[in-house]
């Protein structure tokens, strides 16, 4: 009798687990897909790409001027995509606020996915001197990358228990740089054979372009299928107060929420050291290549190997760090690869230029610091958001994540502006990782989740 009364729950609690582990998989491709536009546009191929077609635009200064301003060719890229966080932070905090009043995260997740995969199989048509056309492409394509990422981290805490949020979350990041690794490897082929196939590299380079956006079309199928379509906890507020205007009411909901954070100043504190370190991680992500390519004298070949090496060390990379955290916690193991990131730095600014071998060097550094740091930098935020509230506070959260940092390019830029070094553009990202960690030390994790009525790891 009591064998039969277990048995239902143990069927139950299987179906469940089944349940789960069917949107876990959905969630770790949303990484796969999204991670294209990530690796293969924002990190190899549009930066150098985008800065020679200004070149071809400039005077006889070097300047480009779009807008009616006056800008080195050089900077443009920098410049461009830190314009494109600019706005898409406002679309991020909008975006999160009406997905949570509604409940239509999936739906709005997929659809800025589908924006920016349109947008960035537009780049095919980037060439000769149309350099508006590739920084207008880029601005709709990382607004649409954002939205849909910070909406897609909105799941994370609805996946995984509070203490499998680091393992959980460190797969997601691995999933997505075996996904950007894997479109890589088809690029390099193609960009090595451009010559057999008929093709000019700039032709070559656009084909590659457009494939991270059909690659983001193609595998974004899969989340659709099997995420639910709200992530997170059904916030009471929408269920007592309908609204048929959503976003008149998510516009009074999002100056209620940046208002209401101010009664979790340690969430902020974490946030102001993520946001801090972070920003110089993605700068020095979204502009390896240029770096590269400007200063040290790599070519394209030498590029893309290098960034595909990246995207296999940082598969590695990424679970080894879960694995570590696990055993010290997840905050020192993040403050752990800060000084790795400073080292990692520090060799790039005295790098020889014209040496491939050095160049591979640092990508294997920069991997193995990269997804470890990030993955584990999300599962700590997820604990500090309160219930009902996820898509906002990730939107916050976003606006320093893969693509979206907007003051380290903003200071690269300058940086070379005023110096016409890329030596020197480098080295001043190293505020950014000294300011975040001298944050990040100060953030009492345990009181900070406690403070907004989430149960606290076993470990941190």
């Amino acid at each position: 009798m009591s064998t039969t009364a277990h048995l239902p729950d143990r069927q139950a609690v299987t179906t469940d687990d089944r349940a789960l582990r069917r949107m876990q998989f959905g969630w770790y491709i949303n990484d796969w897909a999204n991670a294209a536009f990530s690796a293969t546009v924002l990190t190899v191929f549009l930066g150098p790409y985008l800065t020679s077609v200004a070149k071809n635009a400039a005077d006889a200064a070097g300047d480009v001027h779009p807008l009616g301003l006056s800008i080195r060719a050089g900077s443009f890229f920098p410049y461009t995509v830190s314009f494109s966080v600019l706005i898409s932070v406002a679309a991020m905090l909008l975006t999160g606020t009406v997905a949570d009043r509604t409940g239509r995260h999936k739906e709005l997740m997929c659809g800025a996915a589908y924006v920016g995969a349109v947008a960035t199989m537009g780049m095919f048509f980037l060439d000769g001197d149309r350099y508006l056309l590739g920084g207008a492409l880029l601005v709709v394509a990382n607004i649409a990358y954002a939205v849909s990422v910070a909406l897609s981290y909105a799941y994370l805490p609805a996946l995984a228990t509070p203490d499998e949020r680091d393992t959980v979350s460190s797969k997601g990041w691995a999933y997505g740089y075996a996904g950007g690794g894997l479109l890589l490897v088809a690029n390099l082929a193609l960009f090595e054979g451009h010559d057999a196939l008929g093709l000019s590299s700039g032709t070559a380079v656009r084909i590659c372009l457009a494939s991270a956006g059909l690659w983001w079309a193609l595998f974004t199928i899969v989340p659709m299928l099997r995420l639910p379509s709200r992530a997170g906890a059904a916030p009471e507020r929408a269920a007592a107060a309908p609204d048929n205007r959503p976003t008149a009411g998510s516009l009074r909901e999002l100056a209620r929420t940046l208002r209401g954070m101010r009664e979790h100043p340690l969430t902020l504190l974490y946030l102001g050291a993520f946001l801090c370190y972070n920003d110089g991680i993605q700068t020095v992500v979204s502009q390896a290549s240029l770096y590269g390519s400007e200063e040290l004298g790599m070519d394209q070949t030498s590029l893309v190997a290098a960034v595909l090496l990246v995207q296999i060390v940082a598969i590695g990379g990424a679970l080894l760090l879960g694995r570590i955290a696990r055993r010290y916690g997840a905050k020192r193991t993040v403050l752990g690869s800060l000084v790795g990131w400073v080292v990692t730095l520090a060799l790039g600014y005295v790098m020889p230029a014209h040496q491939p071998a050095w160049f591979f060097v640092l990508a294997c550094m920069i991997g193995l610091v990269l997804g470890g740091s990030q993955a584990l930098s999300r599962s700590l935020f997820s604990h500090l958001i309160p219930a009902g509230r996820e898509a906002e506070y990730f939107s916050l959260y976003k606006v320093s994540d893969r693509g979206t940092s907007w003051m380290g390019p903003l200071v690269f830029g300058l940086a070379y502006q005023i110096t016409g070094s890329y030596r020197s553009a480098i080295i001043s990202l190293l505020v950014f990782f000294v300011i975040g960690f001298a944050l990040l030390t100060k953030v009492p994790l345990r009181r900070a989740i406690e403070a907004v009525g989430n149960p606290v790891p076993e470990r941190l």
